[in-house]
């Protein structure tokens, strides 16, 4: 089974994560909720909380085929601040593994450099922080490993985005109509 983590920290943007994290399940793929903070429970930007499976430290990188980086403020900066982290996603890249991140989150993959030359999106307003991209307005952009998507509204298409590029489009239009979503 594909295994994807998707990295929660404090302010993060909850449907963001859970919405195309829903969707990379039903294609068959397993998500892993990873906490970024200190407690395996992160509560976002609205409030929620949300338990995640592990802390950041437990992270079997070498396992993981995707990483995913959900927006939302303060949790990209937090996001951004983990040296751990970063260090790591740059490692990843590096191997082909694939990296996604959605809303303000393209910023950090920006600062480490994993944009450089590569067509990206994101929230309007950080475009200066996707450091070497060729900024596009698209909702979801893949270029080789790295997908990125400019915000809530396209947290479904990401999650589609995924499975079509690890099982292609007839699965991502199955759980499209599964889950009654005529917009990808």
């Amino acid at each position: 089974m594909i295994k994807v983590y998707a990295f929660l920290a404090p302010g993060l943007e909850e449907v963001e994560c859970l919405s195309a994290a829903d969707v990379m399940i039903r294609g068959g793929m397993q998500v892993i909720l990873v906490s970024a903070g200190d407690s395996l429970e992160v509560t976002g930007s609205h409030g929620f909380t949300i338990k995640c499976n592990c802390m950041l430290k437990d992270v079997n990188w070498e396992e993981g085929a995707v990483f995913f980086l959900p927006g939302g403020m303060p949790g990209t900066l937090h996001l951004g601040n983990s040296q751990f982290l970063c260090s790591h996603l740059v490692k990843a890249a590096e191997q082909g593994k694939h990296i996604a991140a959605i809303c303000a989150a393209p910023s950090v993959l920006g600062k480490i450099g994993l944009l450089k030359g590569k067509k990206a999106t994101c929230y309007p307003g950080f475009e200066n922080s996707l450091e070497g991209a060729e900024y596009t307005s698209q909702g979801v952009v893949t270029d080789k490993n790295i997908t990125t998507a400019r915000g809530l509204g396209y947290g479904l298409d990401l999650g589609l985005e995924i499975l079509n590029l690890f099982f292609g489009k007839e699965k991502a239009e199955e759980v499209k109509s599964s889950i009654q979503y005529d917009q990808f």
